[in-house]
């Protein structure tokens, strides 16, 4: 079903106020293969009473809407200088650390839930390589946070496919973290464990979340106006430890929106870190 102008104006609207994502010109087609059934199961005739229905709507179909227009790309160990930085630096930190704190880590546009438990797999290689030396794995937790409530409900069902399962995923973490199931890889317990799912919009108050020693929010922020992306590095800066790491994705930077962060370049990746004053 097409789309007008007038009311591609009122849903791309919509989805700015209510979950910061830009919809820009151009996009129209993306509305209508996106919408267009959930048009026909709420009885619509056409975009307008969609909208007029989500003005109504309290909760359940602007949820639906959202979760239709969210993108959820997501891979394992996303990028091999991110992942190599984070074992080789943030996780040695992290696990030092865990000696006299507890460790908290936010990965805040989860998806399907990939980067929280690709994490945690690094931080239980790290901590078994330290054998009786090591914390407890206890002392790790991580959230992992995203605005679709759909990517949430796969996260915490923590089973793949095999085309999921070969976007990134190492052979030996497979074998080691996974049990399969006919053509179903289900992450194992001790990982899943680790890791707690919220449904979250990234325009409301982070503080409910608490502190955190290690925050990413990578790939997400590309999808907001200037307003938020600024109003959002001030939240993460708010809740991060004053020693903690931020990661954001390789063509992000804070540069331009907050002076509160240094960056940090390791192992050809750059990460970021609240600036000491």
């Amino acid at each position: 079903m097409a789309i007008s102008k007038e009311e591609f104006k009122l849903i791309s609207g919509f989805l700015h106020e209510h979950s910061g994502i830009l919809v820009g010109e151009g996009k129209e087609y993306l509305v209508e293969n996106r919408l267009t059934v959930l048009l026909v199961q709420n009885g619509c005739e056409n975009f307008r009473d969609l909208y007029d229905k989500l003005k109504k709507d309290t909760g359940p179909l602007r949820n639906k809407v959202i979760d239709a227009m969210t993108t959820n790309e997501t891979l394992w160990f996303r990028d091999a200088s991110f992942a190599t930085a984070v074992t080789e630096t943030v996780i040695p930190a992290l696990i030092a650390k865990a000696a006299t704190h507890p460790i908290r880590i936010w990965s805040a546009a989860c998806s399907t839930g990939q980067e929280p438990y690709s994490i945690a797999m690094l931080l239980h290689e790290g901590v078994g390589n330290m054998g009786a030396k090591g914390p407890p794995m206890a002392k790790f937790k991580i959230v992992g946070t995203d605005i679709s409530p759909s990517a949430i409900a796969i996260a915490k069902a923590a089973r793949y496919s095999q085309l999921a399962i070969s976007r990134g995923m190492k052979p030996e973490f497979l074998e080691k973290y996974f049990s399969k199931t006919g053509m179903v890889h289900e992450v194992k317990p001790e990982i899943r464990a680790m890791v707690e799912y919220k449904q979250f919009n990234l325009k409301d108050d982070f503080s409910q979340h608490g502190q955190f020693d290690f925050v990413m929010c990578r790939n997400v922020l590309i999808y907001f106006n200037e307003d938020l992306k600024k109003e959002i590095y001030q939240k993460i800066h708010r809740v991060l430890a004053k020693d903690g790491w931020m990661a954001i994705g390789a063509s992000e930077s804070p540069r331009g929106y907050t002076d509160a962060f240094e960056q940090v370049v390791v192992k050809g990746a750059a990460l970021f870190r609240p600036k000491r004053t």
